[in-house]
């Protein structure tokens, strides 16, 4: 019965078009300091080959524990009252556990609350990756006799998202080039499980500056083609469960190997049709720790000028070529030049990968 329920939220989720998953960025963009770059690629990677995807997919996630997205107060007989903010707990906090209890779905815990009524509870928590524990008491909301902390929470996102590079021999992927992040708190989403599903994207709404475009797609709910296991800030990893991505396997460009000046895009932007698409690398930014935001791209195609007006939500991921090697991903827009965007290197979503 929890199955059944889980499933038709992220389904609505994914009928209401609630998340279209690519990274969004501002105009300003200040340059890093300068420091000596470092990397050395190791033989395999050099030697390693991948292919290059850029077919949209449909993404399902659902959280390790719940992630408080808001907090609120609970209008109860004696006045409003906030237990949730009473006791310590903050947006972005990810509740695992009640009175030892492990909690991964908005069901359980409202079956936890309901239960447990007006006693104390003692509540685990991550905030920044450190464990936190607090003692807290729900109260009866005033309308409907619920009990309630005060604290939104959520447990699962979907959406549309691209597929960079496909792995023929482990059948690993990997899409976006960032990581699915809370569309509430900024914060990245922790996996428990998930999944894709094949897609086709049925319309385009077109970007302009101030306003980024979007992909929609549909998605075909029958089955999953493959599992999620990871989600990083350089991307979403998984196994596929056929050879639906396999093609061509390319080189990787090592940083070195990247240069200013024409490269290519792969990305799907209608039907389940890939199309190479021309852009300039403009900018090459020094290495910044775990930034993913690596290149600066300018799309010129004018084919996909014309129909998307550069880079829209739901081409993140989409692989970046140049010279016949796979560079990396695109992975934001820039809110006032849809024209231009940023982009990841490969070999940095595989040091996340490895």
């Amino acid at each position: 019965m929890k199955n059944r329920r889980r499933k038709r939220r992220w389904m609505a989720a994914i009928l209401s078009a609630a998340l279209l998953i690519t990274g969004v960025s501002g105009w300003n963009v200040s340059a890093e300091p300068q420091r000596p770059e470092t990397v050395a690629c190791s033989a395999s990677f050099t030697e390693k080959r991948l292919v290059p995807v850029g077919r949209t997919v449909g993404l399902k996630l659902f959280s390790h524990g719940v992630m408080i997205v808001g907090l609120d107060e609970v209008p109860t007989d004696s006045g409003v009252i906030s237990p949730a903010k009473e006791c310590g707990l903050k947006i972005g906090d990810i509740i695992t556990q009640v009175n030892g209890q492990p909690v991964n779905t908005i069901e359980e815990m409202e079956e936890i609350l309901s239960k447990q009524g007006a006693s104390p509870m003692a509540l685990s928590a991550l905030r920044g990756g450190k464990q936190l524990e607090v003692t807290t008491t729900a109260v009866s909301c005033a309308p409907d006799g619920s009990y309630k902390l005060g604290a939104w929470i959520r447990d699962s996102m979907a959406g549309i998202g691209t597929v960079t590079w496909y792995d023929p021999e482990s059948k690993q992927f990997c899409a976006l080039g960032h990581g699915i992040n809370d569309i509430d708190t900024g914060l990245l989403m922790p996996l428990k499980d998930g999944g894709i599903m094949s897609s086709s994207v049925t319309g385009i709404l077109k970007g302009s500056s101030g306003s980024p475009g979007q992909l929609h797609g549909s998605f075909d709910l029958s089955c999953d083609i493959g599992t999620l296991t990871e989600n990083t800030s350089s991307g979403v990893f998984g196994t596929v469960n056929d050879d639906r991505f396999n093609g061509t396997a390319f080189p990787l460009a090592t940083r070195s190997e990247v240069k200013t000046g024409k490269a290519t895009i792969l990305s799907n932007i209608d039907g389940d049709s890939v199309q190479e698409y021309s852009v300039e690398i403009l900018r090459i930014y020094p290495e910044n720790g775990s930034d993913t935001r690596n290149l600066m791209v300018q799309v010129t195609d004018k084919r996909l000028l014309e129909a998307t007006g550069g880079i829209v939500q739901g081409q993140s991921g989409s692989p970046i070529l140049q010279n016949g090697k796979l560079v990396g991903a695109v992975t934001h827009v820039l809110v006032n030049d849809p024209t231009r965007g940023y982009g990841i290197l490969i070999e940095n979503m595989l040091d996340t990968a490895e």
